[in-house]
């Protein structure tokens, strides 16, 4: 029979009992993105950001001059940490990545204080889908742009096996409470910790047991949300497609009233609440686009286009980012 002593140290197991092997782990959210990374190539431009950017390698390399680095490589494509990719479609090397949000914010490099627009793409996309999002609206706008590339961790493999790509609304509702990464945290935080290397470089990011948990439903929205709130000069435009939007939505709300004033909202394909005062929204919704109206849960569009849910120009009747987001802002 145990004594008392014993039953004490039982109940008292450290919580590396209930950790999972990052070996065995980390592969498997690497599989997922991987899988997200396919459908980036229907949802956004990918082939067409690897064309120009193969095509302005091409003019560098026949002028003799050094070719730019920039994020081309596999890893980019599926590591599962997230990070900030500074898109400037006319300028040379074209993509800055940044893997922590305050080096960001306290870099002084001057490009990184100019950006004044961030883009977040959908369910679990790769860089190369948030880079060829934000690759569009830098084209249309002739601006640099702050893509969010979301992390990917064992939260977002669970939440996604519940109905990720068709439930946005239960989705949304589920990292908005936390549960499974504030589960995840109390219980294997460092097993939380696989892909969220971005959202824990935040300012005041929030752990248990060392374990990161989302102030603002996801580890996107949290990045966004410290870039609102902390960045000197304040973003003024936010173009969010599919789940993006909603991490948009879980963002901006609790900011002070002069961080949000003036700030322009598009979403592409998801509208969301217009809760947030001093925001100027601008929704758009695809006709054709059964995801997006799956997942619509009441909220309307300011305007039905007739497309469906990609973004991508070479599978019409393809969203057109950029001219959207350049009809939102001249009306």
């Amino acid at each position: 029979m145990p004594t008392g002593d014993n039953h004490s140290k039982s109940s008292d197991m450290p919580l590396t009992g209930f950790e999972l092997p990052k070996w065995l782990v980390e592969p498997s959210v690497r599989a997922c993105r991987l899988f997200n990374t396919m459908l980036d190539n229907i949802f956004y431009d990918v082939p067409g950001l690897q064309s120009e950017l193969a095509e302005k390698d091409r003019v560098a390399a026949g002028m003799g001059e050094k070719l730019p680095s920039r994020m081309v490589s596999f890893d980019a494509l599926s590591d599962p940490e997230g990070s900030l990719l500074l898109i400037d479609a006319s300028t040379a090397p074209y993509v800055h990545k940044y893997k922590d949000v305050e080096q960001f914010l306290s870099s002084p490099y001057e490009e990184t204080r100019q950006v004044m627009i961030a883009t977040i793409t959908g369910v679990g996309s790769s860089a190369l889908g948030s880079a060829a999002l934000a690759w569009d609206i830098s084209v249309a706008l002739q601006q640099p742009v702050l893509a969010i590339v979301p992390g990917y961790g064992v939260a977002d493999v669970v939440l996604q096996s519940l109905g990720g790509w068709f439930g946005y609304g239960l989705y949304d509702w589920l990292q908005a409470k936390s549960l499974v990464q504030n589960s995840l945290a109390n219980v294997a935080p460092q097993t939380a910790s696989i892909g969220r290397q971005l959202a824990a470089s935040t300012p005041e990011a929030k752990t248990v047991h060392g374990g990161p948990v989302f102030r603002h439903g996801s580890g996107s929205a949290d990045v966004l949300h410290a870039i609102l709130k902390d960045r000197d000069r304040p973003l003024r435009l936010l173009i969010g497609h599919s789940k993006g939007a909603l991490q948009i939505g879980n963002a901006i709300q609790s900011l002070s009233p002069d961080r949000v004033h003036g700030l322009n909202v598009v979403t592409l394909g998801c509208p969301i609440a217009e809760n947030v005062t001093g925001v100027a929204y601008h929704q758009y919704l695809g006709l054709f686009d059964a995801l997006g109206q799956l997942n619509m849960w009441g909220h309307m569009p300011s305007k039905w286009v007739p497309t469906w849910h990609s973004t991508n120009p070479m599978l019409p009747p393809a969203m057109q980012a950029g001219p959207l987001t350049q009809q939102a802002l001249a009306n």
